[in-house]
C-alpha cells in the first residue's frame, strides 16, 4: 500500500509543532510516535509524558511489516487506524462477556485466544482492556509484539499504564490520565507509516 501524499494543512501543522517543541533528542521511531501523538491532540505536553521505547517501536514496525494482526479495544481506534488493518472484537465480546468482566476486557481475551503471539494491541479508551492484556501476558496466554497503551480517564487509566510499564511487555504509554482513541491510533499510525517505508 502506498502512502498518501501529505496535505498542505498537515505539513503546516508539523511546521508549527517543530517551532513549539524540540523533539530532536528522541530516536527516529520514537520521535515519529511522539510527533504524531502531539499532532493528533494539539498538545505539546505529550512530549513530557509519553514513555516510548525505540526497541519496542522497532518490534511494532517489524510486526506490521510482516502483516501481524492489529487489535484495538474500541471501534474508534480501529476506524482511526484502518489502514493498518486494525480490528475490534467488541461485537463478539458483547455476546460472550461474563458478569463482572467488561466487554473491552472480554475482547482482549478473545484476541489472546485468536492471536496468542505476535499481535499489535492498541488500547485508547478502556483501562480494563489494558489490565486484561497485562494479566493475560503474565499468565502466559498472550504475547503481543507491541502494546500501545494510552487509555484516557480519571478511573484507572494512569494506574493501568503504570502497570503496563512495569510488566516488561514491549510498550508505548504515557504518564497520567490523558490519552484516548485519537492519540492511541496516532501512535499506531506513526509506526504503520514506517512499516510502509516512510522516514
Amino acid at each position: 500500500m502506498s502512502l498518501p501524499p501529505i496535505h498542505p494543512i498537515e505539513a503546516e501543522s508539523y511546521r508549527i509543532l517543530a517551532e513549539r517543541v524540540d523533539l530532536s533528542a528522541w530516536p527516529p521511531l520514537s520521535r515519529a510516535v511522539v510527533a504524531r501523538v502531539i499532532h493528533a491532540a494539539a498538545d505539546v505536553g505529550y512530549a513530557d509524558t509519553l514513555v516510548v521505547d525505540e526497541a519496542a517501536c522497532a518490534a511494532g514496525v517489524e510486526a506490521l511489516r510482516a502483516g501481524a494482526p492489529v487489535v484495538a479495544d474500541v471501534e474508534m481506534v480501529a476506524v482511526a487506524s484502518r489502514r493498518a488493518g486494525t480490528v475490534s472484537l467488541l461485537a463478539e465480546a458483547r455476546e460472550q462477556a461474563e458478569p463482572g468482566v467488561t466487554v473491552s476486557a472480554t475482547a482482549m481475551r478473545l484476541a489472546a485466544e485468536r492471536w496468542r503471539s505476535g499481535a499489535v494491541v492498541v488500547v485508547g479508551n478502556a483501562p480494563t482492556a489494558l489490565r486484561e492484556v497485562i494479566a493475560l501476558a503474565a499468565a502466559g496466554r498472550f504475547a503481543p509484539a507491541l502494546v500501545i497503551g494510552l487509555p484516557v480517564g480519571f478511573v484507572g487509566a494512569a494506574e493501568a499504564k503504570a502497570s503496563l510499564r512495569d510488566s516488561g511487555l514491549p510498550a508505548i504509554s504515557n504518564v497520567g490520565e490523558r490519552g484516548g482513541s485519537a492519540v492511541a491510533a496516532a501512535a499506531l499510525n506513526a509506526l504503520w507509516r514506517f512499516s510502509q517505508g516512510a522516514r
